[in-house]
């Protein structure tokens, strides 16, 4: 048997792993000029290498606004970064180059919330929360104010979010803020269903849940459900969308998600779904073409439903999921929903 980690040593590493996580969360030094008479939404995105669906969304949210013909940038620390791993010919730019405006709008992501009080109080400031489950866990109530970390904020114009459940949260925990929604978009020309049913497979990501599904793997073993399990790391969003064409389900183990982007994809590309909704989900989550589900138990015995339906049954359900989040989460959408959140906000418009 392997010694224990003594307790002293076990608080001194989540010690650092606080110190870490929250030296990444410091929101860089943007200083604010005086108004040019122009106004441009600039939303700050960390410089991170590897594939995050809320970077992607930042920059699906300023090509938008750029195409509805209000000025926007993607605002990165680094100068020269940007975001490589989906194609993209965004209008990027750095904090040390920029010249925030007055009349600017900066859009804040919900991970610099521990930092939020030092933005440069003269910014006016949006913020985006893909993430409401996430909102105050890198904060310590017993040292923070009501209403942190966005009442810190001097000008916080409102709250932007992508679900109904996370406005609902999100409007309890600040009721005095103005929250919109800025729905998700599921491209249907990466995450569309394939040509036959998905094979014996059942595909889920693995950043969630993760003793559950260890323990939901082996329960199915031992019931005999000899299905192959395909983790999807490792991918590029299309790799992702051809592996979930050729699984028949998708496991869901979204768990405290603003959205839960992964099973709408996988929706979308025709596989039936089996899980959790995490929260996000409940919106899409329908009974007609999936199954929702409460516990580790009934998460099995769907499971087991599930594998012992007719493949063309499947198929069938996944048909009915994929129109019903493609016609619902598309960027003509989005783009509405931008243009209805962005007008009051941007002087000139």
């Amino acid at each position: 048997m392997l010694p224990s980690v003594p307790s002293a040593a076990r608080h001194a590493i989540a010690r650092y792993r606080t110190h870490q996580d929250l030296r990444w969360r410091r929101v860089p030094p943007i200083r604010v000029h005086p108004a040019r008479g122009s106004s441009t939404v600039y939303y700050l995105v960390p410089d991170v290498t590897t594939p995050h669906g809320g970077v992607r969304v930042a920059y699906r949210h300023v090509d938008c606004l750029n195409a509805l013909g209000q000025p926007a940038a993607v605002l990165h620390d680094t100068p020269g970064f940007r975001a490589t791993w989906f194609p993209n010919s965004t209008r990027v730019v750095d904090t040390r180059s920029l010249r925030l405006g007055s009349d600017d709008l900066l859009v804040v992501p919900e991970v610099y919330g521990p930092w939020m009080h030092t933005i440069d109080p003269a910014a006016r400031v949006l913020v985006f929360n893909q993430g409401a489950y996430l909102t105050f866990d890198a904060l310590d109530p017993a040292r923070t104010g009501d209403g942190s970390p966005y009442r810190d904020i001097a000008r916080l114009e409102g709250i932007m979010t992508v679900s109904r459940d996370s406005a609902d949260l999100l409007s309890l925990s600040f009721p005095d803020v103005p929250i919109d929604i800025a729905r998700p978009v599921v491209d249907g020309s990466i995450f569309h269903p394939g040509p036959e049913p998905g094979r014996e497979a059942f595909a889920y990501v693995l950043t969630r849940r993760q003793h559950e599904r260890n323990q939901v793997l082996h329960v199915l073993r031992s019931r005999g459900l000899a299905w192959q399990p395909v983790p999807l790391t490792g991918m590029s969003e299309t790799e992702v969308a051809q592996t979930l064409r050729r699984s028949a389900v998708f496991l869901s183990l979204s768990d405290r998600d603003g959205f839960g982007l992964p099973p709408a994809e996988a929706m979308a590309s025709g596989c039936y779904v089996v899980g959790y909704p995490g929260g996000g989900g409940e919106e899409f989550f329908d009974p007609d073409h999936c199954a929702p589900v409460r516990s580790t138990a009934e998460l099995v015995r769907a499971l087991e439903r599930a594998m012992t339906t007719s493949p063309a049954e499947l198929a069938a359900a996944g048909a009915r999921a994929s129109a019903a989040i493609l016609g619902r989460y598309h960027e003509d959408g989005l783009r509405q929903d931008l243009q209805r959140i962005f007008a009051p906000l941007v002087p000139g418009r």
